[in-house]
């Protein structure tokens, strides 16, 4: 008998099949993957470095969907913008990937490189390179959080019928239009860019196009963007 024509096992079926497992019941083990595989274990492991590697593959699998192009927009909170809407909606279509991308190292080629193109941006339109961390790691916070958002149920408040306890919450829920996910991720993205803005510095780097003025009254004293973030692990 000759072999067979695809092959039975590779890196992209292992991701894959994680991917899925993750997306229905929000978990994931190597031997699950190998059983709906059809393969013995060791099969998947001959091909991933263990757990990490197979989680990798999901990292590069869900960052896959991030338009990198954003990335090239100008000027900077252009790029940074829709970033994060294209960033946002990658995770927001596979929720149950945040919580274990976001406490795994990165480590996938292909998501590191995209976060080296998000550097080289900031740096280059002029942002202090002891910030850039926090700034992304910021940005991330606020487009994961609001991934997990539009997972969420449309009405997050449960309120009982005509108590004067929560009359005041009641009318602010009636008023609240529909796609309020939505509403509430457009104006953490506006403020948290007006506020970065406001730290910018001299380009350093290729020329871009000038970056809007800060408005007035927009961000806080610098040392709130100074510091040693952990390292990012959403993308």
């Amino acid at each position: 008998m000759g072999r067979p024509r695809t092959p039975l096992l590779d890196r992209e079926r292992i991701g894959a099949t994680a991917l899925e497992l993750i997306d229905e019941q929000g978990e994931f083990s190597v031997p699950q993957v190998a059983r709906r595989l059809g393969v013995q274990t060791g099969s998947v492991y001959h091909h991933v470095d263990g757990r990490a590697g197979v989680i990798e593959l999901v990292r590069e699998r869900v960052s896959a969907s991030i338009d990198t192009a954003t990335l090239d927009l100008r000027p900077w909170d252009r790029a940074l913008t829709a970033w994060a809407r294209s960033y946002r909606a990658a995770f927001a279509a596979h929720p149950h990937t945040i919580p274990l991308l976001m406490t795994s190292p990165v480590r996938a080629p292909k998501v590191l490189a995209q976060y080296e193109h998000a550097v080289r941006l900031l740096l280059e339109t002029g942002f202090p390179v002891a910030r850039v961390m926090t700034v992304i790691t910021a940005l991330e916070n606020l487009v994961l959080g609001s991934a997990l958002d539009l997972a969420a149920p449309e009405t997050m408040w449960e309120l009982p019928q005509d108590s004067p306890e929560t009359a005041k919450l009641a009318e602010a829920l009636a008023a609240t239009g529909p796609r309020r996910a939505d509403a509430a991720f457009e104006l953490a993205l506006e403020a948290f860019v007006a506020h970065c803005r406001s730290h910018v510095g001299p380009p350093s780097g290729p020329s871009t196009d000038s970056s809007p003025s800060a408005p007035s009254g927009a961000g806080a004293p610098s040392s709130n963007l100074s510091g040693n973030p952990s390292s990012p692990s959403g993308a």
